[in-house]
């Protein structure tokens, strides 16, 4: 799907859509608990179908209702499975140690970039406590983990904490030692809210997390409105509405990142909307809202003055090289942007070219696109902009509804 822009301001107030950080995590919990659960979901996407096509592999049953997902949880797992995670990392990330508390002898394929995406050191961990996991895709594994110390880099990938997390829950107990330095934490702080929600009792002293659960007990769940995709939204200068100001979510930062370069805020509640219309540069750390830079450096590229986004070495990693793909897609646009090893620095015009650009298979390039596009003198049009769908497959139906002129070529 190839989508043409023809600029225009966006206004309006749109309802925020479900996080999708939170419903991994709440269908993975649900189905390793005791008893049924009921999760709600007011927008599904790419990557929460696949943990949920994953998990119905491993043995749970997950019926769909609406908004409502009723989990059955996994009784008599399988003693083997194939499942497929799509593009998603965290479905792979997350499941990894799951399947390895399971004890199945599991096949496991990804498309996209994910075969690329690192596994060590989580891999090399759960063999030293009884897993076997064969060195290419698709993956192999067999055995089973025993509770006990796992030792983990803090610096590599939360996710891999948060899939150990779940599979001690499930085990009853163990103990996960963190090396510092510790990143991206918030997400580190939302496994272990669902995971509380879910019954479990973990404990935390000196980077180190203290698993001593009784087995998950099934609840039911409403999965909060998602800041990193509330992110596209605000930078267009749009209310957004359901938003947790207390949430975990690192990317609640947004608002403060906003202020910083100059945006007024109004707060009623759950209810932000930013005024973006006269913003300048600044320095931005990305060491824990590293799903926002995208669109946060499309905003920087028609801001006064210069913007410096520094310690997000880790997009190199995601679904696109973010930082590479960022700069190329903005460049297209007309903006003067330069990488550096950890991040950007954008040099601010009052307004872009406009132009043409592929999204880069990568759903927030897609999206930050058509944020930049706001501010193009003329028409944009994003190639394979179906890209979208991994997070947020009505966003260029929201961004119509709210001014925008996207249409399909």
């Amino acid at each position: 799907m190839d989508i043409k822009i023809t600029p225009a301001p966006l206004c309006g107030s749109i309802e925020g859509i479900s996080s999708k950080s939170f419903a991994h995590r709440a269908l993975i919990c649900a189905c390793l608990a005791k008893g049924k659960s009921e999760i709600r979901i007011n927008t599904s996407s790419e990557d929460i179908e696949a943990t949920v096509s994953c998990l119905e592999n491993l043995g749970a049953v997950i019926e769909k209702s609406g908004s409502v997902y009723t989990v059955t949880p996994i009784e008599n797992a399988p003693a083997q499975a194939k499942i497929h995670c799509g593009e998603s990392g965290s479905t792979l990330r997350f499941l990894l140690p799951v399947i390895c508390a399971l004890g199945i002898q599991a096949e496991i394929n990804g498309s996209g970039r994910l075969p690329e995406r690192p596994l060590s050191p989580l891999k090399e961990e759960l063999c030293r406590m009884g897993a076997s996991i064969s060195d290419s895709f698709p993956l192999k594994t067999g055995g089973r983990i025993s509770a006990g110390e796992y030792v983990m880099r803090g610096d590599v990938s939360s996710q891999f904490v948060t899939g150990l997390l779940m599979a001690l829950s499930y085990l009853g107990g163990g103990k996960i030692k963190l090396l510092p330095p510790v990143q991206s934490r918030p997400y580190i702080d939302i496994t272990l809210a669902v995971l509380k929600r879910f019954g479990a009792d973990i404990k935390e002293e000196n980077n180190t997390f203290y698993i001593n659960s009784h087995g998950l007990k099934g609840c039911d769940f409403t999965v909060e409105a998602d800041w990193s995709n509330a992110a596209f939204h605000l930078c267009s200068g749009v209310e957004v509405t359901g938003l947790n100001p207390d949430s975990a979510q690192g990317d609640k930062a947004i608002i403060a990142v906003l202020k910083k370069m100059g945006a007024e805020i109004a707060q009623n509640g759950g209810s932000f909307k930013a005024d973006v219309s006269r913003l300048h540069g600044c320095e931005i750390d990305a060491s824990d809202i590293p799903d926002a830079v995208p669109v946060l450096a499309a905003l920087a590229a028609s801001a006064d003055g210069k913007t410096v986004i520094c310690n997000a070495e880790r997009l190199r990693l995601k679904e696109s090289d973010r930082i590479q793909t960022t700069a190329s897609m903005l460049r297209s646009l007309g903006a003067d942007v330069a990488e550096t090893d950890d991040g950007l620095i954008i040099s601010g015009k009052p307004a872009l070219d406009g132009g043409e650009t592929p999204s880069y298979n990568d759903h927030r390039i897609a999206m930050a696109a058509a944020v930049a596009a706001i501010k193009c003198r003329g028409a944009v049009i994003i190639r394979n902009a179906e890209a979208v769908n991994k997070s947020y497959p009505a966003f260029f139906d929201d961004y119509n509804k709210l001014g925008g002129n996207a249409r399909v070529l």
